[in-house]
């Protein structure tokens, strides 16, 4: 069952990438890790890096694929940013997107600038 959890998870990211690049980023970092914390995506779109947090759902049965990314996550993932800025010497603009990702029927939404 996690494996098969895993492989859906991958997809939904690989169609969070096709998507961005098919908009003009450039991907950076997929799935970087500092610590404990992992970012999903990271890419650049002309002077601003964005970190991607991608939530996907089969449906929406039990909600929208945003619900999940509440403000622990939001955490997470400022924490990872924080690290990987420091690692980097960036001192560009910066943002964070959310990607979500309904599979049935197939829709995907592209929160810019969803959470700081």
């Amino acid at each position: 069952m996690a494996k098969n959890k895993r492989k859906v998870g991958e997809k939904g990211e690989q169609w969070a990438v096709d998507f961005l690049v098919a908009k003009g980023y450039e991907i950076i970092e997929r799935n970087y890790q500092a610590s404990r914390y992992e970012i999903d995506i990271i890419a650049r779109q002309g002077e601003w890096l964005v970190f991607v947090e991608v939530k996907l759902r089969g449906d929406q049965d039990h909600g929208l694929p945003e619900d999940n990314a509440g403000k622990a996550k939001q955490n997470f993932l400022i924490k990872g940013a924080d690290i990987y800025l420091n690692q980097n010497d960036w001192d560009g603009k910066v943002r964070f997107d959310l990607i979500a990702i309904t599979v049935r029927p197939f829709e995907i939404v592209h929160f810019e600038d969803a959470f700081y």
